[in-house]
């Protein structure tokens, strides 16, 4: 009975935070780029346009949702709800700290733990192609078809390399399940390296990591490989038709997709929830003092206000960045936390790697795509992979 109610408040603290996530990591694309471009970004709607997502959303829900006459209304709704359900299910697995204890019964921070857990986020994400067919498909236009089409190519033609890049750092690990992956990447290589697979011999997996991101940049269909958006050549592409909470599936499909591939990213490359420096260098001490600087700098910008509200708003957040550095002083709090903080501040960043590419390169051409992927990124995910096996037999 215990292990269903802990299983159940998991879900519903994993949902929320999820949710939230998806939600807000389109507000912070917006202002990164915004910053990158040297605008504004989302800023009318409550303080620094911190509720424009909820406006976002009480607007797509609110709006009218049109279905063509023409299309084929079974599969027209069934695509945005296989490509939400398949981007939802690989959360399932991913975990997100160690051990910890909650009213006397020890539980993973992880909803559940399957010995193929990479196998399964492998398949799961496979199966997102198929929304993207059958939208193009259902809609039966011309464009959407198209768009339908070359997004399949490019999702399983990457497909390729992003699984070659998972199986190199598997072959040092030598294990399926993503908490031991990251359970095999715990200690430092001469005392101050990360025991990471990125770092680990007898090959490490830095061309694997770096084939790895630029094939997750395709698979969730971003810059510069964001060839289904192409609006100044396809209308959109494949959701063309789609309007409403259905047109809002498919990017939440994406954004769903971009949290699970960082998530991966840190699992298989980046230690998980390791932290970079040992604990003897103060690496416990990094958290909150990231939370209290950045409590000081609301402090600061509080009394010096570039704008009028800024005067309310900023020593509020400065109070909540001081409170969540407060709670890493409790020593049994802390060992919880501070695993989750390492691996969201991995995330984290590789989300941001997300949104900075998106404002720094241009769209790649079709068949520029298509040949990167085979003509290059193949041969060098499947050299990398032979290299790393023939090292790991003599070894």
């Amino acid at each position: 009975m215990e292990f269903i109610i802990i299983t159940l408040i998991k879900l519903g603290v994993v949902m929320a935070v999820f949710m939230t996530t998806l939600a807000y990591l389109q507000w912070v694309e917006r202002k990164v780029i915004a910053h990158i471009q040297l605008r504004m970004g989302p800023s009318r709607v409550g303080p620094h346009g911190l509720l424009q997502p909820l406006a976002d959303v009480l607007k797509l829900i609110t709006k009218e949702g049109v279905v063509p006459p023409h299309v084929n209304k079974l599969y027209y709704l069934l695509a945005p709800f296989v490509a939400v359900t398949f981007a939802l299910l690989a959360i399932s697995v991913i975990p997100f700290g160690d051990e910890v204890e909650i009213a006397g019964y020890r539980t993973w921070l992880q909803l559940t733990d399957i010995n193929v857990g990479v196998l399964f986020i492998l398949a799961a994400s496979s199966m997102g192609v198929y929304g993207i067919a059958l939208a193009g498909w259902a809609s039966n236009n011309k464009y959407s078809l198209l768009g339908g089409l070359r997004s399949s190519a490019q999702m399983i033609s990457y497909e390729l390399p992003f699984t070659l890049a998972v199986a190199s750092p598997l072959l040092l690990v030598n294990t399926l399940s993503l908490r031991e992956i990251v359970r095999a990447q715990e200690g430092f290589l001469f005392g101050f390296l990360p025991n990471w697979t990125i770092f680990q011999g007898p090959f490490p997996q830095i061309i694997a990591f770096v084939v790895f991101l630029i094939a997750v940049f395709a698979e969730t269909n971003r810059i510069p490989f964001d060839l289904p958006e192409a609006e100044t050549e396809l209308v959109a592409g494949f959701h063309t038709e789609y309007s409403s909470m259905k047109f809002a599936a498919f990017f939440m499909a994406e954004y769903a997709n971009m949290v699970t591939a960082a998530s991966l990213v840190t699992i298989l490359f980046l230690g998980g929830w390791h932290p970079p420096l040992p604990r003897e260098w103060g690496s416990d001490f990094i958290a909150p003092l990231i939370f209290l600087g950045g409590a000081a700098i609301c402090f600061y910008h509080g009394l010096n206000p570039a704008r009028r509200l800024d005067r309310y708003t900023l020593p509020v957040a400065g109070l909540v960045f001081a409170g969540i550095g407060g709670v890493f002083a409790f020593p049994a709090w802390k060992d919880a936390l501070l695993p989750v903080f390492w691996f969201c501040a991995k995330t984290g960043l590789i989300l941001f790697l997300f949104i900075w590419v998106r404002g720094t390169l241009p769209r790649f051409r079709f068949d520029q795509l298509m040949g990167f992927a085979w003509k290059f990124l193949f041969p060098v995910a499947m050299a990398n992979l032979l290299l790393t096996s023939l090292l790991v037999a003599l070894t």
